[in-house]
């Protein structure tokens, strides 16, 4: 009884704050379709990209109030293997949350040392958190945005990987998503 009060609580103090309470999509779901935006103001569509092939959708910390070292390290492995993605016919998303004042200036700072990226490898931004709230995968701590995450999606828009760490470490490498872009029981 005490358990179903508790739910009932939160559920209309999350509602109250305009956001509904999510999770995060898993293996087998739809990805939930959204459009974000690169810093430079280029709107990419998730269903625009998955028409092409699979895609890796990393979330990244994006901007917490300083620029993430495993974020930075993270993307700099998938853009020296962008060319075994792009052989693979995979597209990389990277999602950089945060909040809205600057987001765009931080994203272009956040790539001094990748810039241009290859074609194959996109950034957009998620400020005020839509994408992140959208996946369950918003960190609300201080000094947080997003639980680094990574999805594999088909060219149907079905997840067929998923990782989610609940740490800063822990990521998905690169080479750990190609394995799993070869392996025949989860490859699409």
């Amino acid at each position: 009884m005490f358990r179903k009060m508790l739910l009932a609580v939160l559920s209309s103090a999350s509602l109250a704050h305009g956001q509904a309470l999510q999770t995060i999509p898993g293996i087998g779901q739809k990805a939930p379709a959204f459009s974000l935006s690169t810093p430079a103001g280029q709107i990419v569509q998730l269903g625009s990209l998955t028409r092409k092939g699979s895609v890796v959708l990393v979330v990244l910390r994006g901007y917490p109030g300083y620029q993430c070292p495993y974020c930075i390290r993270q993307v700099h492995d998938y853009v020296e293997k962008a060319d075994k993605f792009a052989a693979s016919g995979t597209q990389v998303l990277l999602v950089y949350p945060g909040p809205p004042a600057d987001l765009d200036q931080h994203a272009k700072e956040f790539l001094t040392k990748e810039n241009p990226l290859p074609p194959n490898v996109i950034l957009v931004i998620d400020p005020d958190y839509k994408f992140t709230n959208l996946y369950g995968l918003r960190w609300d701590a201080p000094n947080e945005t997003a639980y680094p995450s990574t999805f594999l999606i088909d060219r149907e828009g079905i997840i067929f990987y998923r990782k989610v760490s609940q740490g800063h470490g822990d990521r998905t490498t690169a080479s750990d998503v190609l394995t799993e872009l070869q392996n025949p029981h989860t490859a699409r």
